[in-house]
């Protein structure tokens, strides 16, 4: 049985993993639940990975895996929930058990910087690579890593330095954060939206514009399904 809080919490992660690919930073943890620190916070997400809730993923900052859901988030009466976390793909399906692979580490080339703020030259070669869970690859085509380099996708907890992990795509819906290819000359981490001809690349930061651009001109080149903190 969990108490009123914690079942919060974990609505709360579920719903951000669902819409951003990621989970929500403590902070934002600390804010939805309109809590005065964040030691209340780490109480909560100890008590629910102690009841088999979540999982914390070592040596990854805001790596929170969700193993089941209590019955009254639709969760099964056994522990048979087990979608993936930080995966930016909403499952079209119930979730199922993870393949085997998917609980292993798997290397990833880093295609260099992306910038989440002015578009910087395009990603052309690996640079080294990067160990990343298996549960953060979608199993659909390829994977490759960026590092991001500025704060426009800050609101989408997507910070400077962190590590994106992408699936290659070239098709995208509303809504996905891509890595778009602009003219194919610059890279950019931004939100997509599609308005008739017009492509629209919007930030997570109200200190950056909307860019507008015809449809001729922006390429996905893929699509966010994880992201890797260090400190």
């Amino acid at each position: 049985m969990l108490t009123k809080k914690q079942l919060d919490l974990l609505e709360f992660i579920q719903k951000r993993v669902q819409r951003d690919g990621v989970p929500p930073s403590f902070d934002e943890m600390k804010e939805a639940l309109d809590l005065r620190s964040k030691s209340g916070i780490h109480r909560l997400i100890t008590a629910l990975e102690e009841r088999g809730f979540i999982r914390r993923l070592a040596h990854r900052a805001r790596a929170i895996e969700i193993v089941k859901l209590p019955e009254s988030m639709g969760g099964a009466p056994t522990s048979g929930f087990a979608p993936r976390v930080i995966d930016g793909d909403r499952p079209d399906s119930p979730a199922t058990a993870l393949p085997v692979a998917a609980m292993y580490a798997t290397e990833l080339p880093v295609m260099g910087r992306i910038a989440a703020g002015v578009p910087i030259e395009a990603i052309q070669q690996a640079s080294h690579s990067v160990a990343v869970p298996g549960q953060m690859l979608s199993g659909k085509g390829e994977h490759y890593a960026l590092e991001v380099k500025g704060d426009s996708m800050i609101e989408a907890g997507i910070n400077d330095g962190d590590v994106v992990v992408i699936r290659e795509t070239s098709v995208a819906e509303n809504g996905d954060i891509v890595v778009a290819l602009i003219e194919d000359q610059e890279a950019t981490l931004k939100r997509y939206m599609k308005r008739g001809n017009t492509i629209l690349l919007e930030a997570a930061n109200p200190a950056y514009e909307t860019r507008e651009f015809s449809d001729d001109r922006v390429k996905v080149q893929g699509k966010l399904v994880g992201l890797i903190r260090t400190y």
